[in-house]
């Protein structure tokens, strides 16, 4: 059986784990979680980088920066995965759907302005698959309205649009280290400050709401209860693990592109021939190679060719039920406009296994055509 996703270890892994448990400091904020911090504030080129215990975690913090009310409005595309959205509704926001682009399936930055009302605080964006939605464009709304920014950037460290890394037009974005990903942890994210007025703020909530990070620096001789907060720290465990994945972005990123190629290039017959539609790399993006994914006529038809492939040992799977049609989406969300785009596109979308090490492409392909064949 061919899987769909097979997480990969770069080789120092065990080495760090060790390393952090002789020296004795088990819990968050030690010498690994600032060595991560580092290298990914470098790799974004954002003001600040936070650990946390998860991507979710991250959403969660930004909700808890923005302070939201009941009856705010956060502008967001319902073609994602449930935390863009139930970290707002956590804090009593309404998450607002709009439509998602048809060739990248991100958040259609056309529609946005239309759906901004007075109760608006926020637009979010998702970099799927980790090819960039518009991110100036959407900063520049933002800016017009006076919003806040977000960039779920969940799937896409190592991205860029126009030479600037995803992660950094936000004022604050949001990556997972879920071992789905290319970079991971097991479970694991981490939140990026891009506008200093929220740095301090973030630090207090993401240590439980206290001042201690401000006390361990020695800069007050006690830390106590600030505001709202949770512990959303990783443990030096999580984070020995994740800088031994961070070290080699360079070759992940080398590996998962070529595996994306690979199928892109063996696909292209298929798409010709009209059979299926491949993704589509807007100019100006410099995608991480996150995932492959085809595009099929139909719901029907992409069942049938799950049950085609895994009759060949290969594990290939849909990706988001969109949340504007999900019992908590209903009672909690609303939709702005026609989400035509979100409701075909989600139906025909079948993604290819494409881990690191995958040595089957091929085959994979082979059994892709076969299913149009027969």
């Amino acid at each position: 059986m061919i899987p769909f996703n097979k997480p990969k270890l770069r080789g120092k892994e065990f080495e760090y784990i060790e390393k952090a448990l002789k020296e004795g400091h088990f819990s968050g904020d030690g010498k690994f979680t600032f060595e991560c911090q580092k290298v990914i504030k470098e790799r974004v080129n954002s003001q600040e980088a936070f650990l946390t215990h998860s991507c979710t975690a991250a959403l969660e913090i930004i909700a808890l920066l923005m302070d939201l009310k009941k009856g705010d409005e956060v502008i967001m595309p319902s073609y994602t995965f449930v935390s863009t959205a139930n970290a707002f509704c956590l804090r009593g926001a309404t998450p607002v759907f709009v439509d998602i682009r048809k060739d990248t399936l991100n958040l259609d930055e056309n529609l946005v302005e239309d759906a901004i009302t007075k109760k608006t605080k926020a637009i979010v964006c998702v970099h799927y698959a980790g090819v960039a939605c518009e991110p100036d464009k959407l900063r520049k709304i933002a800016d017009k309205h006076g919003l806040v920014f977000i960039e779920d950037a969940a799937q896409a460290l190592g991205s860029k649009f126009k030479g600037k890394p995803l992660g950094s037009y936000g004022d604050l974005s949001a990556i997972s280290f879920h071992e789905t990903k290319n970079v991971i942890s097991g479970e694991g994210g981490a939140l990026i400050v891009n506008n200093s007025k929220y740095t301090k703020q973030a630090e207090i909530i993401r240590e439980k709401g206290t001042d201690r990070t401000s006390f361990l620096r020695g800069e007050r001789a006690m830390y106590t209860w600030k505001e709202l907060g949770s512990s959303f720290l990783p443990s030096e465990l999580v984070s020995a693990f994740l800088l031994a994945q961070l070290e080699d972005i360079e070759e992940v990123l080398k590996s998962k592109l070529e595996i994306w190629n690979d199928y892109h290039q063996n696909l292209k017959e298929l798409e010709d021939n009209g059979f299926c539609r491949r993704p589509i790399i807007p100019y100006g993006n410099e995608h991480n190679g996150h995932f492959y994914y085809i595009l099929l006529e139909n719901e029907e038809q992409r069942k049938d060719m799950i049950q085609h492939l895994l009759g060949r040992g290969i594990n290939s799977v849909f990706h988001y039920i969109p949340l504007h049609s999900s019992p908590a989406g209903l009672k909690y969300g609303r939709v702005h406009g026609n989400l035509k785009n979100t409701e075909t596109q989600s139906k025909r979308l079948l993604r290819l296994p494409s881990w690191e090490g995958l040595q089957s492409i091929d085959e994979i392909c082979i059994g892709v055509t076969d299913f149009f064949q027969s």
